[in-house]
């Protein structure tokens, strides 16, 4: 018996032995088989912009495609539970703005935790934002806005991209330090908003650089000012909001790369790696640069970097939202 005992022994060590080889192997050949960037808002919106632009050398890092699946709705929310819930393998991750630090306190009903149900990659890019008018809209500087705004009240359309989007809480500190009350206009995505614009369905939006510094070099939009403390690069004729009257007006989009927890360090590990070469990327750099973006700085390209980054800002924004009474359920 003690003999047969011993054999069991053995063979139940073999095949633990094997299943841990086993493992060890399939995790070392991460990835085996295309990434799935998932990107919470419309295809052509600024998020959308960035997902693409990184996604393709990023792919050649690690080998594999890398496709982008648009799955909007709800602020980014819905997207973000989709990946919570993938399998921590690292062939679904998860690109998003500073919306993961806003939801906690704009979603009552908030079906996964910011800060508990991912594993963090790095952070990605900072954009800058632009307070846009339609072509035809009276107002053609900042000067001659803030009356026209003033008289006419919520007659003015205040288009966003959705609740809780960057470009909702950009209009609301607009009108905050206007001191006015405009109509807003919600969409599902920057990129309809933006489409609205352009066709004079809608009078003011705020949005990201990487989506309309194009439109404004084209002459297509008007634009009164940028959301940043100095001026950008690309627009070096547009004033700041600060230098313009709105002190202390500043709004910057940072993003960020995300897995479902419990995806392997060494995975994490490999998707970061493919990340900074994407980064490091002669063309994406310059891309950026014409966008205004700014690449982060190494440390913040980090998992851990993105953490104590997520946190700051969840810290920031929640007594702001709170205070202002927004809420989605």
């Amino acid at each position: 018996m003690a003999v047969r005992f011993k054999h069991w022994l053995t063979a139940v060590a073999g095949a633990a032995s094997l299943v841990a080889t086993g493992a060890a192997v399939a995790q070392a050949a991460f990835p085996a088989k295309p990434v799935t960037v998932v990107v919470p808002f419309s295809a052509g919106g600024p998020t959308d912009v960035v997902a693409r632009l990184i996604g393709v050398p990023m792919g050649k890092a690690l080998g594999q495609t890398v496709i982008i699946d648009n799955a909007l709705g709800a602020g980014g929310t819905i997207a973000a539970a989709k990946v919570a819930r993938a399998a921590p393998d690292g062939y679904t991750i998860f690109l998003h703005h500073m919306g993961m630090s806003t939801a906690p306190a704009l979603y009552r009903k908030l079906s996964f935790d910011p800060l508990k149900d991912f594993e963090y990659i790095g952070q990605v890019v900072d954009v800058p934002m632009t307070l846009l008018g339609r072509k035809d809209l009276p107002a053609n500087n900042f000067k001659e806005l803030q009356a026209y705004v003033k008289a006419n009240g919520n007659k003015v359309t205040l288009a966003n991209a959705g609740l809780g989007a960057v470009s909702h809480l950009c209009g609301l500190l607009f009108m905050s330090q206007m001191g006015v009350e405009l109509t807003t206009v919600p969409y599902k995505g920057t990129c309809p908003a933006m489409n609205d614009l352009l066709g004079g369905q809608v009078d003011l939006l705020c949005d990201q650089t990487t989506q309309t510094v194009p439109f404004i070099k084209d002459g297509r939009i008007k634009v009164y000012g940028v959301t940043t403390h100095n001026r950008l690069g690309s627009l070096p004729n547009v004033p700041t909001l600060d230098e313009q009257g709105l002190k202390a007006f500043e709004v910057k989009v940072w993003h960020g790369m995300y897995a479902p927890k419990g995806t392997p360090k060494e995975v994490i590990d490999k998707l970061n790696a493919a990340l900074k070469t994407a980064m490091a990327d002669p063309h994406v750099k310059q891309r950026l640069a014409e966008l205004s973006s700014d690449i982060p700085s190494a440390d913040k390209m980090t998992p851990e970097g993105l953490r104590t980054h997520l946190t700051a800002e969840i810290a920031k924004w929640g007594p702001v939202i709170k205070k202002a009474g927004i809420y989605a359920d």
